[in-house]
Parts: C-alpha cells; sequence; structure tokens
C-alpha cells in the first residue's frame, strides 16, 4: 500500500469516525432515543382508549372517527377530511376518485415509498417515473415541464404518452421526509396538461408550503399515521377535500358503500371497508393534540443536528426548502458525490454503534415488479439513492 492509499482511508476513517460521534453526541445531549423513529404517547391516549374500551365503541363507528377528521380539517385547512385505515387506502380511494382508469399513466417520482407505487397499481394503472430535485427532494417541476413536451400531446382536454399512446391521467408529487415539493409550477403544470394533482403528504403532517398545508393544493391529499409518523394511530390515513360533494362520495364509498338506513344492508356500488376504526381514532385525537409539541421537538432536534454537523467533511443535512415549513419527519444526512462509496460504511459504523440509521428507500425501478415501467432521466434521483441516510429522528427530548 503506497502513501496516498494510506491517507485516503486515514481520511475515510476520520471522516466516518466523526459523523458517528455528531450524531451520538446530538442524541446523548438531548436524551433521545437512537431509534430511527417511534412515538410518543404523553397526553390523553389511555384516557380515550380506555372510553373506546368502556362505551363498546371501538370499531369504524364511534365519536372519535368524526373528531380526529374534524381536528384534521381545522389543522390542514382542508374543507373536509375522511379518515381511513391506512396511506396506502387512502392514495388509493383518492385516484378512484380522479378518474384514474386501467391502462392510464400516473406521474409520481421514482424517489418515494413503494406505497405510492403499489397505489397506482391496484387501479390497474402505471406508475410513470420522475425525476427528484436536489433542494426537496421531491418531484422536479421544471424538469417535468420539459420531458412532458417531449413525450406527451395534449388535445386540450386529454394528454397522452405519444410512444405507448396511454392517457397520463395523474401527477402525484410526495413530500419527501415531510419537506414540501415545489408546489405552485406543478399547480400550473397540471393546469397546462389537464391533469389531476393528487399530494401524497403521508410524510408532511405539519408541513407548510407558503404559509399553506401540504395535501390541500391539488384536488386530493393524503396523510399517514403508521406507527413511525410524527402522529400515529397506530395504523392509519386520511384523505383531504377541498369539495364537499367529492368527500361526502369518499366517505360513502370507503363504508362499504353502504346506504344509510336503520336495519338494511343495501349497497348501491362496488364499495370498500377503508373506514378508520374507533379505537385508532382515539390515540390519533391525544396524539393530535400534541402536534404542536411534537413538531418544535422535532425542529429543535435537526438545528442540533445542524450544528453537530456543521465541521464534518463530505456531508450535509437536509434543510428544509426556502419556500416552506417542514415537519422535519425524518432526518437526512446527504453525503457529497465523492464520498458516496462510504454510505454503507456509515450504516454500518452507525448501527454497529447502536445508533439505528437506514438508506433511502430503493428507487422503483430497481424494484422487479416496476423495473420496466416508462420513466425519464433519473440521475438526480439515482444520485440520491447512492448518497441520503436517514438518522434517528424521534419528537421525544426529555419529555
Amino acid at each position: 500500500m503506497d502513501i496516498s492509499q494510506t491517507n485516503t482511508l486515514s481520511k475515510v476513517s476520520f471522516s466516518i469516525e466523526q459523523t458517528v460521534a455528531a450524531i451520538s453526541g446530538v442524541l446523548e445531549q438531548l436524551d433521545v432515543p437512537r431509534t430511527l423513529h417511534q412515538p410518543l404517547f404523553r397526553g390523553n391516549e389511555w384516557k380515550y382508549l380506555k372510553d373506546c374500551l368502556d362505551t363498546g365503541w371501538v370499531s369504524s363507528v364511534g365519536s372519535y372517527v368524526d373528531r380526529i377528521e374534524q381536528m384534521l380539517a381545522e389543522y390542514t385547512g382542508a374543507k373536509r377530511v375522511v379518515a381511513v385505515v391506512n396511506g396506502t387506502a387512502a392514495l388509493f380511494i383518492a385516484m378512484k376518485l380522479a378518474g384514474v382508469e386501467p391502462g392510464d399513466e400516473v406521474l409520481i417520482p421514482a424517489l418515494t415509498f413503494v406505497a405510492t407505487a403499489n397505489a397506482v397499481a391496484y387501479c390497474g394503472a402505471i406508475p410513470h417515473l420522475t425525476d427528484s430535485e436536489f433542494e426537496t427532494l421531491g418531484m422536479d417541476p421544471a424538469k417535468l415541464e420539459a420531458y412532458l413536451a417531449d413525450i406527451a400531446q395534449n388535445d386540450g382536454e386529454t394528454t397522452r404518452n405519444r410512444f405507448t399512446g396511454a392517457r397520463i391521467k395523474a401527477v402525484i408529487p410526495m413530500h419527501t421526509f415531510g419537506h414540501p415539493v415545489d408546489l405552485d409550477p406543478l399547480v400550473e403544470l397540471c393546469k397546462r396538461w389537464n391533469l389531476e394533482l393528487i399530494e401524497d403528504a403521508a410524510e408532511s403532517l405539519g408541513s407548510f408550503y407558503k404559509r399553506r398545508h401540504t395535501g390541500t393544493f391539488g384536488r386530493i391529499g393524503i396523510l399517514s399515521f403508521n406507527g413511525n409518523k410524527v402522529v400515529t394511530t397506530g395504523g392509519g390515513g386520511a384523505l383531504l377535500f377541498n369539495n364537499e360533494a367529492e368527500a361526502n362520495f369518499a366517505k360513502h364509498l370507503t363504508t362499504t358503500a353502504r346506504r344509510p338506513h336503520k336495519w338494511e344492508y343495501f349497497h348501491d356500488m362496488l364499495g370498500y371497508n377503508f373506514r378508520m376504526p374507533n379505537l385508532n381514532a382515539a390515540l390519533g385525537c391525544a396524539q393530535l393534540e400534541n402536534l404542536p409539541d411534537f413538531l418544535e421537538s422535532k425542529r429543535i432536534l435537526t438545528m442540533q443536528y445542524i450544528e453537530a454537523l456543521r465541521n464534518v467533511p463530505g456531508l450535509k443535512i437536509v434543510k428544509e426548502p426556502s419556500f416552506a415549513h417542514s415537519n422535519y419527519w425524518l432526518n437526512a444526512l446527504v453525503l457529497d458525490e465523492d464520498v458516496s462509496s462510504l454510505r454503507d460504511a456509515i450504516l454500518e459504523a452507525t448501527n454497529g454503534s447502536g445508533i439505528m440509521t437506514r438508506p433511502v428507500w430503493t428507487l422503483m425501478h430497481h424494484l422487479p415488479m416496476y423495473k420496466n415501467c416508462p420513466r425519464m432521466d433519473l440521475s438526480v434521483a439515482e444520485s440520491l439513492e447512492k448518497r441520503i441516510v436517514n438518522i434517528p429522528s424521534s419528537a421525544v427530548l426529555n419529555f
């Protein structure tokens, strides 16, 4: 081994050790769990769950279901909210309501959790993969606009892929790790191309784009309340609507399409058993009461990470875009291109030190079921896939 190789290995070792030490120092100073993200129960969770058990209202009918829908509407500014069993079900229903049909193409980011693509596939539609931008980690509106100009044609009502002949029906941006996508140009793009905008805001409860909550810019938005989200219902999701009639139809559709009646079971169309149980809603109501504290706690943690890692060479912490206020659901390190080969070594070193870290999701076209999906140039997403490391992000700060 020559001197240059020795120096390179020394720098590599120092960088990784410095990174682990900086992260560990923040977690110890703030007394934060070393898991990636875990829920915090510090309010009325036990009280509300006991109320469900005492009254017997534990399933998909109960006062807490109505209450969580109202709380979410008030917080997000949506006109109506419909609570469902999970975020994937919410996305599926959103596309059904937006008119996505079998054979249609739906534009989604290649850099997303698999549920986004799965929900498209559940509709019999085809995920059409788009690239991300470095600032937001989400869908790149300018690059998508240029891409559509190359591959799509519009007759004033319908947009079609000129190569496949398929109708392109909808665009689903996903707010990665809670950081809002640049929505204004996406809204305008959808108008120009006659596309439905459905926001996958599964990770962004508490995030605002230009002072307006994510999930309220398109025809429909969705949220997730999985156990690792800022607010959890155990398992659950919600649809956000700006249209009262469409919300009413969504509630009907997700409640097995049963017509209201004292005793008769008559279902007037194919419906889905997707309603959120009262038990889950009760947990969510208690969690929402503490949402402002959770968000403040997560922001403090992020600022501590930024400070602690400021002088660590070769990486940066992802910050909220200039036009947005992020919930900082998951904190992410992005390695510089020239040290991207060290990602797995950092994952190994942190997890070996008892600090749970994870890479970003595998890109959709790298998964066997979506490898043949239509896609644009994905150079930014492919770069990010190799360079992102998520680090502990729980809201627990000495509570």
